[in-house]
């Protein structure tokens, strides 16, 4: 029997990071006993180091039996009872810290030991740095904090990816609260794309929220995305859809041009008349647009097309004492009625049609009904950032701005549940680059994401980051450029296989928890930093609310049991219970059967998913 109770084999084939190690014929199988401490010998996902001198590397066992042989001696070994395979990760000077990667590899011969569990400690140790933030405990050691570096998890993005009820959202919740500790980071600031409103209640002493109908009782501030803060790309297709080349070039001259004509009224710093361009965030009014485009295609004239038409010509009907019957109202969205065209052979009383060419009759129609329709507000009519007809709101981006990603607290919810699905995907996609860009261009201020990083949670990513998705471009860009100006993203979704895989694959971190899906879990070991494939085959039985946690910001690959934050901070997306004996609802109380309906009837209305005391108190309130 060997004096180390540690040791386990030797190594005898390298391929590499991949090592086939033989056990020792004294090695016992099963658990063994070092230090009073009981450890199970060839445990997939458990640890093995190999000392090198001063130098340690560390590995992590991928594979125990047959499919470890080396192919030159497996026909005298057919069942392999003594073979493991190990894939390196890291390595360690003795007594100081560990390092991923490894800078030299192992020999034929080479000692491998286990690793105890207070090597475990020294390894993944160090939870009073500011740094690292403790997330929950190592599954094989509970006695051991699991640990990520923020510096890591922020500015090197991170993926956190689960089936339905795995406990994806309560991980996100519980991460997003310690990073919210005001002692520790008092400067942090996160921003959450919350597509179901789930987070409110999670992070509500943390978090400012903002949604499409805000509930005041509650502290919420209304949603508001500009639409002129977007560039003329992310605007056509939620305006006037596909149009041909020459519509949208007019298009796009007269958008110019209407910008050009607020900052003759009011200078706006950074942006002269000359430099202007259809992208600028420059406010103009999106209902003088529309008023102005509908009059030169549908508009009427007393002279033919050939002579000058304008304003002056336009054929109103009118009443017997010669006043339009419907001149038009630019804020209300309501067209000018024009008389029909008339073009009989000396009659004095002609009517011509419109000289322009536009082929934008139908798309108009739709952009008016989007105009009208109280859905499309927040956007079409945001606020004190909506212009007046000359293109002069109240507000500029820089409240907007302070109010999402520089406010009182360190998080900020976008409630987006309330937008409607069809453009949901683009509207994400032009909030994503308003704030990219914003951060961007500030990068050496100190609003800027180099001195104040940002962290954006993209919940339910795979709704938007698909391969044809509207949103990924302004997600490519965050990943692959933003660590360079502080802007981190955080992915999360349960079908990782429907996220675009370059995105994915730029996730330095990935936070893998149950999934069974085998596409998914492909897409998850394609996209992971480390040659971990048959760790991750354990992804479909973890237990919930467990994680394999793969990449940068952290030593090791941690299967880790995750923190669950107290109950008045999680999510609201834990799954119903039909029946508990201790439960209150669910089938089993008989009072559920005393309903009020009028109430269903005033939230579905209201939009806003209160308690019946406070929907009752409103009620009462509102009837005064």
């Amino acid at each position: 029997m060997s004096a180390d109770p540690t040791l386990l084999g030797t190594v005898q084939d390298v391929k590499g990071v991949t090592l086939r190690v033989h056990l020792h014929g004294d090695t016992l199988p099963g658990l063994i006993f070092v230090d009073g401490q009981a450890y199970r010998v060839g445990q997939v996902g458990s640890f093995v180091r190999i000392p090198m001198g001063y130098v340690n590397l560390f590995g992590i066992v991928s594979q125990v039996g047959a499919g470890s042989v080396p192919e030159r001696i497996a026909e005298q070994e057919p069942h392999g009872h003594r073979w493991m395979t190990v894939e390196l990760v890291g390595e360690g000077r003795r007594g100081g810290l560990f390092e991923r990667g490894v800078a030299q590899h192992p020999t034929i011969g080479d000692a491998v030991h286990m690793v105890t569990e207070e090597a475990l400690a020294r390894i993944y140790g160090r939870p009073d740095e500011p740094q690292f933030v403790k997330i929950g405990a190592l599954a094989s050691a509970e006695s051991i904090p699991a640990l990520i570096d923020i510096n890591k998890i922020v500015t090197r993005h991170c993926a956190i990816v689960g089936s339905t009820g795995a406990g994806k959202s309560t991980t996100v919740a519980g991460l997003l609260n310690a990073l919210s500790r005001m002692d520790r980071y008092p400067s942090a600031r996160m921003l959450i794309l919350d597509l179901h409103g789930e987070y409110a209640a999670a992070s509500k002493e943390y978090a400012n929220v903002f949604r499409i109908n805000p509930d005041v009782e509650r502290n919420e501030q209304p949603l508001y995305l500009p639409y002129w803060a977007m560039t003329f790309d992310e605007l056509m297709p939620l305006t006037l859809g596909v149009t041909n080349d020459s519509d949208r070039a007019w298009v796009l001259q007269k958008i110019t041009g209407m910008k050009r004509d607020g900052l003759g009224i009011k200078a706006r710093d950074g942006v002269t008349e000359d430099s202007v361009t259809v992208d600028s965030p420059v406010p103009f009014s999106i209902q003088q647009f529309w008023f102005d485009l509908h009059c030169e295609v549908n508009s009427t004239h007393t002279v033919p097309p050939a002579g000058a038409q304008s304003k002056e010509t336009w054929a109103l009907e009118s009443d017997t004492s010669g006043a339009p019957i419907q001149p038009g109202d630019v804020r209300k969205v309501v067209p000018p009625r024009f008389r029909g065209i008339k073009n009989v052979k000396d009659d004095p009383d002609k009517v011509y049609t419109s000289k322009s060419s536009l082929q934008l009759g139908r798309p108009l129609e739709a952009l008016a009904s989007k105009l009208r329709d109280p859905r499309f507000d927040f956007l079409f009519n945001p606020g004190p950032w909506h212009p007046d007809t000359n293109g002069q709101p109240k507000e500029d981006l820089d409240t907007l701005l302070k109010a999402w990603v520089g406010g009182d607290k360190p998080i900020s919810i976008l409630d987006l549940s309330g937008i409607p699905p069809l453009i949901q995907i683009e509207l994400v996609g032009a909030l994503l680059r308003i704030i990219y860009d914003a951060l961007f261009w500030a990068r050496d201020l100190a609003e800027g994401g180099r001195e104040r990083p940002l962290l954006i949670v993209m919940e339910e990513a795979h709704t938007y980051l698909g391969k044809d998705g509207g949103a990924s471009s302004s997600v490519l860009r965050i990943v692959k450029e933003g660590r360079k100006y502080g802007i981190g993203a955080m992915i999360v979704s349960q079908r990782p296989s429907e996220i675009d895989s370059s995105i994915l694959s730029q996730c330095g971190t990935i936070i893998a928890m149950r999934l069974s899906n085998e596409t998914d879990r492909g897409q998850v070991k394609s996209a992971a930093a480390d040659n971990l494939a048959d760790v991750l085959s354990m992804l479909p039985v973890l237990r919930t609310g467990e994680a394999i946690i793969v990449g940068e910001s952290v030593h090791l690959p941690t299967r880790a049991i995750i923190d669950r934050p107290p109950l008045n901070r999680r999510p609201s997306s834990s799954d119903p219970l039909i029946y508990e004996k201790h439960y209150p609802g669910g089938w089993n109380n008989p009072k559920f059967r005393e309903s009020n309906y009028s109430e269903v009837v005033y939230v579905w209305r209201k939009q806003q998913p209160r308690s019946p005391r406070i929907v009752l108190k409103s009620i009462k309130k509102e009837s005064k």
